[in-house]
């Protein structure tokens, strides 16, 4: 593999910095969608979770018509089981074998009390199950449309800007490919461990980008000097003088609206 060119440290300021900016401009692009994403695959979720318990409610509904359906038919065979003992008690030889059918024809009128009363409560429960499956429908309907309105939103954000994010991600890692692996490695550590991503910072009245603790005007004048990569005692940021900052800033930004 070709060896690098080797840079001076005001070269490899003005990379990181560049590299800063870009990377900041990805935060602000995610930052304007937000927690729309997650808030749509939720929403997406609840609507799942909505139709799965409709349908299960369903199911419950046609179980209780089927156990009324077998309750109904337990009657019709009671009543020609009665029907029938009726007959027998005709034609019996002695009151044993009469109280005998009359016990039983008291068995069955005892089995379609109890299925009647069996589905009375089915009704009832299938009435509470519609009521629950109109309230679901209801929040079900409502909460489609919410996920409509948000899908729109977002996709509406993501064409405005999908394009643009996936040329500064790209444009990111071209820089970090200018620049050696260590200051690369360097950078997003501190990327990580600081405010708003900012690893790499311009001195602001006297102060560390983004920070209230004064630099030195000895250490000022080092950083101006561009003869080495100095860091925030505080926050461990890297720090570029104004002029660098504004002299990348400015062309960073016509690289940015031909994105």
């Amino acid at each position: 593999m070709a060896k690098k060119k080797e840079t001076t440290v005001e070269e490899k300021l003005r990379a990181l910095y560049d590299l800063q900016l870009i990377d900041s401009r990805v935060d602000e692009i995610r930052n304007v969608r937000g927690e729309l994403p997650l808030e749509v695959e939720d929403l997406a979720d609840e609507v799942l979770g909505l139709k799965t318990r409709l349908d299960k409610l369903k199911t419950d509904v046609e179980t209780v018509n089927f156990e009324i359906g077998a309750k109904k038919n337990l009657i019709e065979e009671a009543k020609a089981l009665i029907k029938k003992y009726a007959e027998q008690q005709k034609n019996v030889r002695n009151s044993r074998e009469f109280n005998s059918l009359s016990k039983e024809v008291e068995f069955q009128e005892l089995e379609i009390q109890l299925a009647e009363k069996n589905i009375k409560e089915f009704k009832a429960q299938i009435e509470q199950k519609k009521q629950v499956i109109s309230d679901t429908k209801e929040r079900l309907s409502a909460k489609e449309a919410h996920l409509k309105h948000k899908k729109s939103e977002l996709n509406e954000i993501l064409a405005e800007t999908e394009k643009e994010e996936k040329e500064l991600i790209k444009k990111s890692e071209e820089f970090q490919n200018q620049i050696e692996e260590r200051l690369v490695k360097a950078y997003k550590k501190i990327r990580l461990n600081v405010k708003n991503g900012l690893a790499v910072v311009p001195i602001e009245r006297g102060a560390s980008g983004g920070s209230f603790f004064t630099i030195p005007p000895q250490v000022q004048v080092e950083i101006a000097a561009r003869k080495k990569i100095i860091t925030d005692e505080h926050s461990g940021r890297i720090l570029v003088d104004p002029a660098l900052a504004d002299e990348e800033m400015e062309r960073m930004q016509k690289m940015f609206s031909k994105l």
